[in-house]
């Protein structure tokens, strides 16, 4: 988390200001006419506004630091990208880009900007959003370099590493003799203020799809190198994008409001939301609960409560069940004895009962997966090949766990060390490394008291699991998943199981990372997509290296409250929601909430009856 000063200030200037605060306007009736209308509502003196509550908080909202879902969700909302993912259609459409074309041997791209967007800085202390300047080609390259500096330590520099000429060689320098002039390698220029040319490592056919990334956005130096980490602190951070951040305290609450100096990028996001107000919860039951009692517009449903749910003619209603591009798996510390064997690798993933797993501890919520990429992303291999067990319970094969735990010295698990496996604070993640446990215990005959289980909140959980660690300070084993960034395969295989890019589950260079490498360049589509498959079953076939244990697709169940609605079955597939694609009925929801000015705070847990 460091940020250089590696380029001058570029002029500051201040244009306008705009207060933010305009109330809402309330308007008022349901179907029935059972709404009542408070004297409050009809004043507007709230604007509308979306409650929400997470369990995860908010780690970065720096472009080139953050790599959590919940991180990047509020930089697609507050920083415009090069592109973007329609999230309606999913296609990549301009953004911040107007057009771009490449050249004919698909190695430098060149991207026409729009000339009116504006940098803005909000001042909670005044409610006042002001216009500093205007967005210039030269910051979407400042970004890019700045993702390219090896000081930051950000896992996603990698991945940009691989996108951009000469970025890797940034890259590889000792962070503490980098010079200013050591960002002349990276190969993106600004020809003039709305022209940014971008060099590729060679033809990548992935590129335009990855363009819409967080971490290759434009940035604002100026209040980068005025206030070094803390720049993307309240009243001091510099957005463009459509919302601005209006509070930001980091374990309690986030405030978003809607930014009044943004131009129409995208004629079709006709969303009302003025103010998203979210507060972080510890259980996912307490989400649960403040979604019944109308506090919140919505939430996940908990997998004790599904069957609930389905069976409750309301809240069955307002259900809506989405498969996401998601894979959940155990990482492994394959540096870390004994992980660094891959026979033990093997017998994990094969002593693991995915369809048990999903039928027990997510409530059927899931597909067993045996492999890494979910179907949906280009490259994928059928759901299921079935390297190891069979169709019907992939992945499971006791035979042949028992088989490699004694090939890599451990039969019946004797001798085997004491290991730790890290989780994240929430229900599922403890449940699935109990489940693991219990796996491990019953099926290969391992010492319970061998396996210890650790939590720490998600945010330390990354730092803790990142190849920077110490090895002797990484956990062994850890619970974590990954959505995808963009629709193609070099989004799995390389941005996460590439020795060549972050690397958290510290494995050696193979032939597999050659092949990656190899197919992110070829342009037949049939031979890039056997390539892939190919690819899948080094790792996760029988004689695979295993660099990870995967356990299921995201399959997710959401309840939304009937006045809130929205593009929910597609929205934030790639990169983030999109906000101001949604719609709150603020006369049904303040009806429900009590009126304007009810406020959100998590319940009061009931006290623990004493022993």
């Amino acid at each position: 988390m460091r940020a250089g000063n590696l380029f001058r200030n570029l002029l500051l200037c201040t244009a306008v200001a705009v207060s933010i605060a305009a109330p809402g306007i309330a308007r008022a009736s349901s179907a029935d006419g059972a709404l009542t209308i408070t004297s409050e509502m009809r004043q507007g003196t709230e604007p509308v506004t979306r409650y929400g509550a997470s369990n995860s908080k908010i780690s970065y909202l720096d472009p080139a630091l953050a790599e959590d879902s919940i991180s990047i969700d509020a930089i697609e909302n507050l920083f415009l990208g090069l592109t973007d993912v329609d999230p309606v259609t999913l296609d990549v459409r301009p953004e911040l880009a107007t057009e771009w074309s490449t050249n004919e041997a698909g190695d430098v791209w060149t991207f026409k900007l729009r000339s009116d967007v504006p940098w803005v800085r909000y001042n909670p202390s005044t409610g006042e959003t002001t216009e500093v300047r205007k967005v210039v080609a030269s910051d979407v390259v400042n970004g890019i370099k700045r993702s390219c500096d090896p000081r930051l330590g950000a896992y996603y520099s990698a991945i940009t590493a691989g996108l951009v000429k000469g970025c890797d060689a940034t890259m590889a320098l000792d962070p503490s003799a980098i010079k200013p002039e050591d960002f002349d390698q990276v190969a993106v220029s600004a020809p003039d203020d709305t022209t940014v040319v971008i060099e590729t490592q060679g033809s990548l056919a992935y590129f335009l799809q990855a363009s819409p990334m967080w971490m290759i956005r434009a940035v604002p130096l100026e209040a980068i190198e005025e206030f070094g980490e803390s720049w993307t602190d309240p009243g001091s951070i510099i957005t463009n994008g459509p919302y601005v951040v209006t509070k930001w305290d980091k374990d309690i609450a986030w405030t978003f409001a809607k930014n009044p100096l943004y131009p129409v990028v995208h004629a079709d996001a006709t969303g009302n939301i003025e103010v998203r107000e979210t507060i972080f919860v510890e259980e996912s039951s307490t989400v649960y609960s403040l979604y019944l009692a109308d506090k919140i517009d919505a939430g996940s449903v908990p997998s004790g409560e599904v069957a609930n749910v389905k069976a409750d003619p309301k809240l069955s209603t307002e259900m809506v069940q989405t498969i996401g591009l998601g894979t959940y798996y155990f990482g492994f510390a394959n540096d870390k004895a004994p992980f660094d064997k891959p026979e033990v690798r093997r017998a994990f993933s094969a002593a693991f009962n995915r369809v048990l797993y999903i039928q027990d501890v997510r409530a059927g919520l899931g597909l067993p997966i045996s492999h890494f990429m979910p179907p949906g992303i280009f490259g994928s291999v059928p759901l299921n090949t079935a390297w190891i067990g069979g169709e019907d319970n992939p992945g499971y094969d006791l035979d042949f766990a028992k088989e490699q735990l004694a090939a890599a010295g451990y039969p019946n698990c004797e001798g085997f060390p004491s290991i730790t496996i890290l989780t994240s604070q929430s229900g599922t993640s403890v449940a699935s490394a109990e489940f693991l446990q219990n796996a491990l215990v019953q099926n290969l005959g391992c010492d319970v008291s061998k396996i210890n289980l650790e939590q720490q909140e998600f945010s330390v959980l990354l730092q803790s699991t990142s190849a920077d660690t110490p090895t002797e300070e990484r956990p062994h084993m850890w619970f974590i998943s990954w959505f995808a960034d963009y629709a193609d395969a070099q989004n799995w295989v390389h941005d996460v199981l590439s020795c060549n890019v972050g690397n958290d589950f510290k494995t050696v260079c193979s032939d597999v990372d050659t092949k990656i490498d190899e197919a992110a360049k070829e342009q037949d589509l049939a031979t890039r997509e056997k390539m892939y498959g190919d690819i899948e079953e080094a790792f996760f076939g029988k004689e695979g290296l295993f660099p990870i244990l995967p356990i299921y697709v995201s399959v997710s169940l959401t309840l939304y409250k009937p006045w809130y609605t929205g593009p929910f079955a597609t929205d934030a597939t790639f990169g983030g929601a999109h906000y101001d694609y949604y719609t709150i009925d603020q006369a049904a929801q303040l009806a429900a909430r009590g009126g304007a000015g009810a406020g959100l705070e998590a319940p009061t847990p009931e006290p623990t009856p004493s022993q």
